[in-house]
């Protein structure tokens, strides 16, 4: 089309925002209120060429629009905005910066880092209050006008596991694949290479129903990192809320994450996306202008009053994104349903959850974010799990979330943590713990699924490094070890790091294998991390953000060993058990005095005497021996038990199994991870150090009364 033919575009509509094909032609939006002029910008096949500028002609309640006849998808364009360049009152306009639109669903090329990105001209004496004029479209990336064709989704449908029956492995789309040796080179790291067979193959067999990726958004390379030969590996660093990384979609554009998606499907595999609306790549006051900030940076983000100027960062990240504006929680509304809708995800993790609960007054459970999810006809049928935190004030709001919402449960993570490395006196956290920490969630009718449990995520060690290391090992990200967290929970059982000790080694076998059973033994939602299923280790990097390597990829040659495979076989053994004993997944918090069957309640916890826990018991420091009795009636009237037992400490230890005795079965030994389920008749258990067992019994359906007794 000969764009310079076109003297003005056509009123349009103010709806949908973004760039919408019609067939005919293109509708573009975009909200600024602050703005006094909006250009739209279009550009050659490759992105290098501006071919044209159009005034959006109207503004409608301060959404800018216009119509472009004949224009066809693939169109690259971008937005330049006019308006006051007055950062001490919050506006930052400069038409000098080419601008991404928040709703381009698909970008062509990444960022490529210059000096003119930046509204303000660097190490100049004013700062950030000066005005730089260099073009940055040459830098920038452009969107990319999308077919309005729907994809096929053939006869798949998203699988909507029970939250009860959910087993979570949390994933990097791009480091699941890239040691994939027989994988096609084209494939690794990619979209494709999620949809490997053998891939899906295997979360079937460790019984996983629901992939948690990392970020899947576009995202930003930051320059500190390009300038360091590292990179933005874990993806929090958000440029664009409805277009895939480009670098994982190489191929197809986005129908590749698409065919991914429903490749899970078939394989009864939800998928989750771990998004970031909490803050934006822009960073603060010094960083480059993009998109948001170059748009309408006071309506986009949270500036500090009377000092607008600076940002509010209660995300630790340069930024607040303020979420309390109307078009701004629109913004994230409108991408949530478009991931849905468009991509048939099955829900979402919230990083730095709090921070989008935030109002003026702070952290509120019924803020208008919550409010407006759970209101929302498509998204209160998905799963929603928020990370409970941010740094900000009262930033720490782990069970304070609303009903409809699941949380990350780091206090579960340092519990359970803390009683294999042997510490004394937690106990009782534990038992909190291992029954869904009913003291976090028992109120507001949540149920246990609510509680994420996890002893490993993303951030800080594997499950493997928790038992090999003492400290972190950082030194790679080039920030002199300072980052990262600082405790760990972890116990290296004598050696740092790697060793040949054929005696440590079994240790921390053990210790890993009890983590692994407590974790999917527990009432809640387990995740995994992917790669703690056969052992995967980061050499002791806690925080692996910038590792774009094999530091941070699955290793799958240690995945096919004879030890990655025997503990995949373990995992794939406990989630069958969990799936196969109500008792191990409550559905309800209820009366834990409630009576089951005779002499049997719904929860007992005994100390290795067989005699329930009382207050002196409890708190005992020296207690690292506990026993967990559970109970649950099945919809055929018969009633399934089972008891964990658990020994932290340095010794071996014989128990006592409580009162009634039942016809067990010893069905997971985590010293003896091989042995066959069999028959437990003994009154006493031995029960070596650093290990937990598993019973389980079946009663059957106590008998009718018979016609006249009472």
């Amino acid at each position: 089309m000969d764009y310079h033919s076109l003297p003005h575009l056509l009123p349009g509509r103010p709806y949908p925002l973004g760039a919408t094909s019609d067939g005919l032609g293109v509708n573009f939006a975009v909200f600024s209120a602050n703005a006094t002029r909006i250009e739209l910008c279009l550009f050659d096949a490759r992105g290098r060429k501006e071919l044209k500028r159009f005034d959006l002609p109207e503004c409608t309640d301060e959404i800018w629009h216009g119509y472009l006849p004949d224009a066809q998808p693939g169109l690259l364009y971008g937005y330049r905005a006019h308006g006051p360049f007055d950062p001490r009152n919050g506006h930052r306009f400069n038409p000098h910066k080419l601008l991404l639109d928040p709703y381009a669903r698909q970008l062509h090329a990444p960022l490529q880092w210059a000096d003119g990105l930046f509204g303000y001209r660097l190490n100049h004496a004013r700062g950030d209050l000066s005005l730089d004029r260099r073009d940055s479209a040459p830098a920038m990336p452009k969107g990319v006008v999308t077919d309005a064709t729907p994809f096929n989704w053939g006869e798949t449908r998203p699988p909507r596991i029970d939250w009860n029956d959910t087993v979570i492995y949390e994933a990097h789309l791009r480091g699941l694949s890239m040691q994939r040796d027989t994988l096609r080179v084209p494939m690794r790291g990619t979209a494709a290479g999620l949809a490997d067979p053998r891939f899906i193959e295997h979360l079937n067999r460790i019984g996983v129903t629901t992939v948690e990726l990392l970020p899947v958004h576009a995202f930003l390379q930051d320059r500190f990192l390009t300038e360091r030969d590292l990179r933005n590996y874990w993806g929090y660093s958000t440029l664009s809320y409805f277009a895939p990384e480009p670098t994982y979609v190489p191929h197809q554009g986005p129908n590749e994450l698409r065919q991914a998606i429903r490749r899970l499907h078939a394989a009864g595999i939800e998928v989750i996306l771990d998004v970031v609306y909490n803050h934006t790549c822009e960073g603060n006051e010094f960083g480059p202008t993009l998109s948001w900030r170059g748009l309408d940076n006071a309506s986009y983000y949270r500036l500090v009053p009377g000092e607008e100027r600076h940002y509010i960062n209660d995300t630790g990240t340069g930024n607040t994104v303020n979420v309390s504006h109307p078009r701004v929680l629109q913004m994230i509304m409108d991408s949530l349903r478009y991931w849905v809708q468009s991509y048939q995800v099955d829900g979402f993790r919230f990083d730095l959850g709090s921070t989008l609960g935030r109002e003026g007054t702070g952290f509120d459970p019924g803020s208008g974010f919550f409010d407006a999810i759970l209101q929302d006809p498509v998204l209160n049928g998905v799963k929603l799990i928020s990370e409970p935190w941010d740094i900000g004030p009262d930033g720490y709001q782990l069970g304070n979330h609303p009903p409809g919402f699941a949380e990350w449960n780091d206090r579960y993570r340092d519990g359970v943590r803390r009683f294999w490395r042997g510490d004394g006196g937690v106990r009782g956290d534990l038992a909190a713990r291992l029954v869904g920490s009913r003291d976090v969630f028992d109120r507001r009718h949540r149920r246990p699924w609510a509680s994420v449990n996890f002893v490993a995520a993303h951030d800080g060690f594997t499950t493997r490094d928790i038992v090999s290391y003492d400290h972190s090992h950082n030194e790679a990200n080039g920030e002199d070890g300072r980052d990262g967290h600082s405790e760990n929970h972890s116990r290296n059982w004598g050696v740092e790091g790697p060793t040949d000790d054929p005696d440590i080694l079994a240790l921390r076998d053990r210790v890993q294998r009890a983590l692994l059973a407590t974790l999917l033994l527990s009432d809640g939602t387990p995740m995994l991390l992917a790669g703690d299923e056969f052992g995967n280790s980061q050499d002791g990097n806690n925080n692996a953000y910038c590792q774009d390597n094999p530091t941070s990829w699955l290793d799958w040659k240690q995945a096919e060993s004879e030890a990655g495979r025997a503990l995949s076989a373990f995992v794939g053994r406990a989630t069958a058990l969990r799936r196969a004993h109500q008792s191990l997944r409550a559905r309800r918090y209820g009366n834990a005095d409630e009576e089951i069957a005779p002499g049997v309640q719904a929860l007992a916890w005994f100390d290795l005497d067989g005699q329930r826990m009382d207050q002196p018991a409890w708190d005992n420091p020296e207690g690292r021996v506990l026993m967990l009795r559970r109970a649950a009636r099945l919809e055929d009237g018969r009633v399934d038990v089972t008891l964990l037992l658990v020994n932290g400490g340095e010794e071996a230890a014989t128990l006592r199994l409580p009162e009634p005795g039942l016809e067990w079965q010893r069905v997971l030994d985590t010293s003896a991870p091989d042995a066959l389920e069999g028959p437990h008749a003994e009154p006493e258990l031995a029960l070596p150090a650093h290990g937990l067992v598993l019973l389980a019994a079946v009663l059957a359906p106590e008998p009718e009364p018979l016609e006249g007794q009472q």
